[in-house]
């Protein structure tokens, strides 16, 4: 089983235990790019905080889009750095 398999095994099964719909599963990659961003451009402690924001904003306020404006933040902050 690749790294992949394993990962989107997990994501399913963590989804089926919190309830949550499969789908959000299919964010993986947006949202590991926003916690790489924050590890390289803030401080490497701000990757799991971060995902952990967006995931809080998306579930309370039922926000499809909260992957994508973090997504934007992260972009323009390497951007402001010179990344």
């Amino acid at each position: 089983m690749t790294e992949e398999n394993t990962l989107d095994g997990w994501l399913y099964e963590l989804c089926d235990a919190l309830g949550l719909p499969r789908e959000l599963a299919e964010q993986r990659n947006l949202l590991l790019d926003v916690a790489r961003d924050a590890a390289h451009n803030v401080a490497r402690p701000a990757a799991p905080l971060t995902t952990f924001l967006v995931g809080y904003a998306a579930g309370r306020a039922d926000d499809e889009n909260a992957v994508q404006r973090a997504a934007q933040v992260a972009t323009e902050r390497a951007l402001q750095r010179g990344n």
